[in-house]
């Protein structure tokens, strides 16, 4: 049976994010008070953003996470811990590093595509990693290996999507990852969550973070149904 969720449940699971290349700084003020609004777990935003995010947010219970390698994977792993250690110091807590595809696609580099992970597990210090996969451009022993070597490597979370590879998290798919990775690792689904129903079948799915641009729009409709089942079980309530 599918479980019932608050709004605050779902607002603790939410990545809101803000990481469009063409948003302007009054686009990034206008999404850091929807995430602060609705108090989210994060605000995901790109790394120039990161200092000003937390700036801005000091105030609230809102983490500040970034993204690394983003969103192709191919930059060096010597860029990728740069990046790291360059967010880390304006402030990001929660990483989510784009896996080398090309790499994991070849079936023949699994050991660069593990060190590549680890480093940037390394570079962290502890904190949160998320490791991107791109599940849209991978087949299902891909992206099942992909999740074993990021397990491997000591990542937090494996993850979907980067939303800009023209696919997006799929039930199917975060099935997989979970029933992939032991326990200690915990699955984010990212691209295309965009309303209550697609949050909640990916929570069902076994995912316990989702990435969303549509933070207010999901939390809204949570909001909203929660008040009409009240209103609904009032109404009964009082047939009696």
């Amino acid at each position: 049976m599918t479980r019932t969720y608050s709004e605050a449940e779902i607002a603790a699971t939410i990545d809101h994010a803000i990481l469009k290349p063409e948003f302007t700084r009054e686009d990034v003020d206008r999404e850091l008070a929807v995430a602060a609004e609705w108090n989210v777990w994060s605000v995901c935003v790109r790394p120039s953003d990161v200092a000003y995010a937390c700036e801005r947010l000091e105030a609230s219970r809102v983490r500040v996470g970034t993204v690394i390698g983003f969103p192709h994977g191919t930059t060096s792993t010597a860029a990728k811990v740069a990046e790291v250690r360059r967010a880390a110091e304006d402030g990001a807590s929660e990483f989510d590093m784009v896996v080398n595809i090309g790499q994991l696609r070849s079936g023949t580099l699994d050991d660069a595509v593990r060190e590549d992970i680890a480093a940037v597990v390394h570079a962290a210090g502890g904190a949160v990693t998320k490791v991107i996969l791109e599940t849209s451009l991978l087949d299902d022993e891909q992206i099942a290996r992909g999740c074993r070597l990021a397990e491997e490597a000591g990542a937090t979370f494996v993850k979907t999507s980067t939303g800009f590879a023209g696919g997006g998290a799929t039930v199917e798919h975060i099935e997989l990852m979970r029933a992939t990775v032991s326990e200690a690792v915990q699955v984010k689904a990212s691209g295309g969550v965009r309303g209550l129903d697609a949050a909640i079948a990916m929570l069902d799915a076994g995912a316990s973070r989702l990435g969303t641009s549509a933070a207010a729009t999901i939390l809204a409709e949570a909001d909203a149904r929660a008040a009409g089942a009240a209103a609904s079980a009032a109404e009964d309530a009082g047939s009696y």
